[in-house]
Parts: structure tokens; sequence; C-alpha cells
């Protein structure tokens, strides 16, 4: 609910749907999302969707569809073979139309895996890049945060290190300052039309992630931010 949040300053507040099929995606579009994140198998954190299905939502939809380039489930160190598969990956989503990629690698180490992740950047150009939460894994998240911006990477998806973005909101907020404006926050994990209010307001994002199937519950996000803002 939005008793007791405290009233913040109207912010443009975009919301990026995590969708893994075409009625979603259409969904999240027709709900007021501003970006999708096209994926597949969203139940284990989501892979590489189908070049097919980027396709066919390119066909019907005019908001911006990022492509999660993520080979398989589980962690984020990878072989050499699944390197070249996520750059292979890339370049196909690009040449279907995607508009931005989502990827990221570790090191064994779970450090940002930096000769990896620049590969992966090169390859997206002249898309933007969203590191994702493999971001969250890390030892030291100020660490790779600045080991991002050092690469160039447009923004990272997080939920702060913690289960949820509303759990970790007051890592997100230092994440927040530490960037600068030199990388994008966006918000993710766990977030709903009963929370989105105070973790903006908390943390300062402008930019707010979660998984969608249907349009009512991007409005209901956005009628939670219009009530919360002034």
């Amino acid at each position: 609910m939005l008793d007791n949040i405290p009233i913040f300053r109207l912010v443009t507040v975009l919301i990026e749907a995590a969708v893994e099929s075409l009625d979603a995606a259409l969904a999240a579009a027709e709900g007021g999302a501003h970006r999708l994140e096209l994926c597949t198998d969203l139940a284990h954190g989501g892979t590489t969707p189908d070049v097919q299905l980027l396709r066919a939502c390119r066909s019907q939809l005019v908001i911006p569809i990022f492509v999660l380039v993520r080979p398989r489930a589980g962690d984020f160190v990878y072989t050499p073979a699944e390197h070249r598969t996520m750059l292979e990956q890339i370049h196909r989503a690009k040449d279907a139309g995607a508009r931005g990629i989502v990827t990221g690698a570790l090191s064994a180490t779970q450090h940002i895996a930096e000769t990896l992740t620049a590969e992966l950047l090169d390859a997206a150009l002249p898309l933007p890049v969203t590191f994702h939460r493999a971001f969250d894994a890390c030892l030291d998240l100020a660490v790779a945060l600045a080991r991002l911006i050092h690469l160039g990477v447009d923004r990272v998806l997080t939920s702060g290190g913690a289960p949820t973005a509303p759990e970790g909101a007051a890592r997100i907020s230092r994440l927040v300052i530490q960037s600068e404006r030199r990388i994008e926050i966006l918000a993710g994990g766990g977030i709903t039309p009963d929370n989105v209010a105070r973790l903006v307001h908390d943390t300062g994002v402008h930019e707010v992630h979660f998984s969608v199937k249907e349009a009512e519950k991007v409005r209901s996000v956005l009628s939670s931010l219009n009530a919360g803002a002034v």
C-alpha cells in the first residue's frame, strides 16, 4: 500500500518489462511499459530467446526491445565455447532488430570478467548494453560497479545483492550515488505495485524492471508511481 510513503517530486520512471512470449510482450506494451527485455525460461532466471520470437515482437511493437544473451541457466562463469555462443547470439539479435543487449559474465572468483565483458560490449556495438543480475553475485558491488563504468557498460540490473530490490534498497541507493550518472542503475527483483513507489523514493532510481504476463501489472505499477508523486 502507499500509506505513509513520503511524497517525492515527479520524475519519469522508465518501466522495463521482462517477457518471454509475444502475448506477454503485447500485454506489457498495452499496459504502458516503455521497454522490453525479451528472454525465455524466466523461471530459471532467463536465457536467450529464439530469434524468431524477436522478429515476431519487432513486427508488432514500436517500443525498444532489449534481448537477453545468456546461453544457459546456472552460474555466470562461461567456458570459451559458451562465450563464442554468446557472441553469435548477440550478432543474431542485432540482425533481427534488437535495440539493446542484456548480458554479463563473471570470473570464477566472482568478479566481473573484464576481458569477456569487453568482447561482449564490442560485439553489441552500437547497441547499449545492460549488465544483468550476475552483478548481484559479485563479492564487492562497489568495485564491480566501478569496473562496469570503466568498461563503458550503459546500465546494470540489480537488486542490491539482496533477494529482492526492496530488501536491497539501501545498497541500491549507494550504487546510484556512486554511479554519478555515468551508468544507469536499473532496479529489479520482487518489484510490485505495492512497493515500487517506496523503492523509487528510497533509492533514487529512474528505471525499474519486473516480469510481465498481463497488462494490468504494468498499469498498476504506473498507477502506484503516479499516486506517490507530486
